[in-house]
């Protein structure tokens, strides 16, 4: 992995822990897990001038970057308090999950991990309220058959 310059790094770790501290979440207590994501996004700040979240793959990362979705905190994280990276997780090292829609990978991997501080985070939860509130209002498609 390329190193990031000293000044995007202090960047990204001063960002982390004001976000955390922000949203009452806590770093990855799995040792190299926060300084991997961490150092990650100080490189992707170093390439494309965003931190474009580190733990996915990109065909045109350029392209990705004028996205809103992947640059930290991502959409799952500002709507749903989900950290696919688990650089954002509870004091006991688990994902937050109660948020997610049912059907989500992160409840299929994980079960429903309760939001420790539901007050603090989730910066578009209306946005995520009102995409499950349209999808469970959506009519039902007739069967096949």
């Amino acid at each position: 992995m390329n190193q990031p310059t000293p000044e995007n790094l202090e960047k990204m770790w001063k960002y982390a822990r004001k976000f955390a501290q922000k949203t009452g979440t806590f770093f990855s207590p799995v040792e190299g897990v926060t300084e991997a994501v961490v150092t990650g996004l100080a490189c992707h700040m170093d390439e494309l001038g965003k931190p474009l979240c580190p733990c996915n793959f990109y065909p045109d990362k350029q392209a990705e970057s004028r996205n809103r979705r992947w640059l930290c905190a991502c959409d799952e994280m500002q709507k749903y308090k989900y950290c696919h990276c688990l650089l954002y997780v509870r004091e006991d090292g688990m994902p937050i999950t109660e948020h997610l829609p049912e059907g989500h990978e992160g409840r299929e991997m994980y079960g429903e991990q309760a939001d420790p501080a539901p007050h603090l985070g989730r910066a578009m939860r209306r946005v995520a309220d009102r995409g499950i509130r349209d999808w469970h209002a959506r009519p039902e498609e007739p069967s096949a058959g």
